[in-house]
């Protein structure tokens, strides 16, 4: 299989069964044996560990949102080594409610998936604010369950969306 082919199925079909599902079953369908599914899942974890690390202001972002009496939640598209690497991430026990793709086999803007985070964190919809990157149509598809999406502008992306931008989390604070 050529680095094409590959990227083509990685990143087309294959896709939705990796975020959705066990990494390994998507690694299975491109023919991987175990042994090779493991190494490459070793490799990839590797990678994932170095991303899982908070943009500037996250961390006290998300505790004074806390210390105010805010619930918080996550929702994520995400491969089955983030819940795995979670627990060594600072993110660890910050959140009210974590929802990871993979884990429930549902990704974003499926209404189901807002509907969980909501429901575990024991709040309704028009009660909640969705913070996103606009990745995956999920500022629409929080908006479309009752949420008040807000997008959070990537440096140098120009986004398509009329609704509430911050540039970082922090700003997020007057509007909550």
């Amino acid at each position: 299989m050529t680095t094409e082919e590959f990227e083509e199925r990685w990143f087309g079909d294959l896709a939705q069964m990796r975020e959705m599902g066990p990494m390994a079953d998507a690694l299975h369908a491109l023919g991987a044996s175990p042994e090779a599914a493991e190494e490459i899942a070793s490799m990839r974890r590797a990678v994932t560990s170095q991303g899982l690390v908070p943009a500037a202001g996250a961390l006290e972002t998300i505790g004074e949102l806390r210390r105010r009496g805010r619930r918080i939640g996550l929702i994520t598209v995400c491969t089955d080594d983030v819940p795995a690497l979670w627990p060594e991430t600072p993110f660890h026990g910050l959140f009210d409610a974590e929802v990871f793709s993979c884990s429930v086999g549902l990704k974003k803007p499926d209404p189901r998936i807002y509907l969980l985070a909501c429901e575990q964190l024991g709040v309704d919809p028009q009660e909640a604010v969705f913070v996103g990157d606009g990745a995956n149509d999920e500022l629409a598809g929080a908006e479309r369950v009752g949420m008040t999406a807000v997008l959070i502008e990537r440096d140098g992306e120009e986004q398509d969306w009329a609704g509430l931008r911050v540039r970082s989390l922090p700003e997020l604070l007057p509007l909550v």
